[in-house]
């Protein structure tokens, strides 16, 4: 499904939470893909987002649930079933010799991330979705990197190892510094409109 609008709907915390226990289990959740495209406008692949298909209140928007999410250990579950997802359509595109391809770009959670077992637990979903490993692109975020770069470093290059892509996302956001991103293994730097906006 292409990404779509979603509606911000009154509703307490507690009731947001509670109903989010069961999403996983329950089937709601969904994945859409924004088409990402090339200079001359071909498709080369999409962006995961997920979505929240509540079964009262319709689709629920991100900015609603995944800072509770965030809070609490159900980012975990939930970012454990978008890339179990991501990496089961990359291997049905991965049939298609018209699709296999594109790119998959998954925003991984700082949370997520920092499991000590988050790379093995990526390359099991891994072995049971055969495609082209490379067509997988993690995305983290600038805060993410600079909270543990020791740690956050050596998980890069474990995933490179695997042959998994690498992106920083929203890079000017925080520290903003190039000097330390000599020791990232990134394929691709996603600079913030707000780092260049005042560049002459």
């Amino acid at each position: 499904a292409l990404a779509r609008a979603t509606l911000v709907l009154p509703w307490s915390r507690a009731a947001l939470e509670a109903d989010l226990r069961s999403a996983v289990s329950g089937r709601q959740l969904r994945l859409h893909y924004q088409i990402q495209v090339d200079g001359a406008q071909r498709v080369i692949g999409a962006e995961a987002l997920v979505r929240w298909q509540h079964p009262r209140k319709g689709l629920v928007a991100p900015a609603q649930f995944i800072p509770i999410a965030e809070e609490t250990a159900l980012i975990l579950e939930i970012g454990g079933w978008v890339l179990e997802t991501a990496c089961a359509q990359l291997a049905r595109w991965h049939l298609d010799p018209a699709l296999r391809h594109l790119t998959l770009a998954v925003n991984v959670s700082a949370r997520q991330f920092r499991q000590a077992d988050f790379v093995d637990m990526l390359r099991e979903k891994l072995a049971r979705n055969p495609f082209d490993v490379s067509r997988l692109k993690i995305e983290l975020t600038e805060s993410m990197v600079l909270s543990d770069v020791t740690d956050v470093v050596g998980k890069m290059n474990a995933l490179r190892g695997l042959g998994v892509n690498l992106s920083m996302d929203d890079f000017g956001t925080g520290y903003s510094s190039l000097a330390y991103l000599k020791q990232l293994p990134l394929d691709q730097l996603k600079i913030d409109q707000s780092f260049v906006c005042d560049v002459n």
